[in-house]
């Protein structure tokens, strides 16, 4: 089974599109116009992405290099949706942290082989997930600290040190980054079938196959995203991955 280009793929598009930002203008959100830049960017991305992936997907070092573009792109939008783009290196070091551990245990075990066609794609599920993750639980604990300004000082009264002032705060939030990941392992095969299971089936792979390259990409995005959120966490608490605002507001 192939999707190919044509008009029946136009149209499909377009009516998907409208009801999305249908949805939204009935809903009141708001997000009319986000929905449809990220439409438009979706489309001329996944474009020169296929055009990138064609030219280099049999050269190893220029997979690479596409993947590291790809964790680059990864930090910035995060940074960006956290509001804290001059923390790019320690959010790089969080989701570095989490996605390298998971890359060289499946490249290790020779679970899949160093090739472009394969670490592309692992590649940038991993980055994606790791930077979904990372995202969750800056907006998460910086919500709690500006929230919770009062308890931070309180806490410096009693004693505590700033980083475990923040850490009391912010910990019990940091586990609400990784629900959605886990609820994906635990509804996968009962309520979605994802994309790697889909890849090898229409592939041509068997549903044996399939179920296995699945379950590699579950497992590794669990253990990227837990890793980035633990590493994030660690440096909000050190005040190096916080917002403008908060390096001002978390002094000593």
């Amino acid at each position: 089974m192939t999707i190919n280009p044509g008009w029946p793929v136009g149209v499909a598009l377009v009516v998907l599109l409208a009801v999305a930002l249908a949805a939204h203008r009935v809903s009141g959100y708001g997000l009319e116009r986000p929905s449809l830049v990220a439409a438009v960017r979706a489309v001329a991305q996944l474009g020169v992405a296929a055009l990138l992936i064609t030219a280099v997907i049999e050269n190893l070092w220029l997979s690479v290099l596409l993947v590291l573009a790809m964790f680059s792109m990864g930090v910035a939008t995060t940074t960006r949706r956290v509001e804290a783009p001059a923390a790019w290196a320690p959010a790089a070091a969080s989701m570095a942290a989490g996605i390298l551990p998971v890359l060289v245990v499946v490249l290790g075990t020779g679970t899949i082989p160093l090739k472009g066609i394969a670490l592309i794609p692992v590649a940038g599920i991993i980055v994606g997930n790791a930077m979904t993750a990372h995202t969750l639980v800056g907006r998460r604990a910086f919500a709690a600290l500006r929230e919770e300004h009062a308890q931070y000082e309180a806490l410096l009264s009693l004693g505590l040190l700033p980083d475990q002032a923040i850490t009391e705060i912010i910990h019990r939030r940091a586990p609400e980054a990784l629900l959605p990941g886990l609820d994906q392992v635990k509804t996968t095969g009962v309520v979605t079938l994802p994309g790697a299971f889909i890849g090898v089936m229409l592939g041509g792979g068997s549903p044996v196959q399939a179920a296995t390259a699945q379950v590699l990409v579950l497992f590794g995005i669990m253990a990227a995203q837990t890793v980035t959120v633990g590493v994030a966490e660690r440096l909000i608490a050190a005040r190096r991955l916080v917002t403008p605002d908060l390096r001002t507001a978390l002094v000593d």
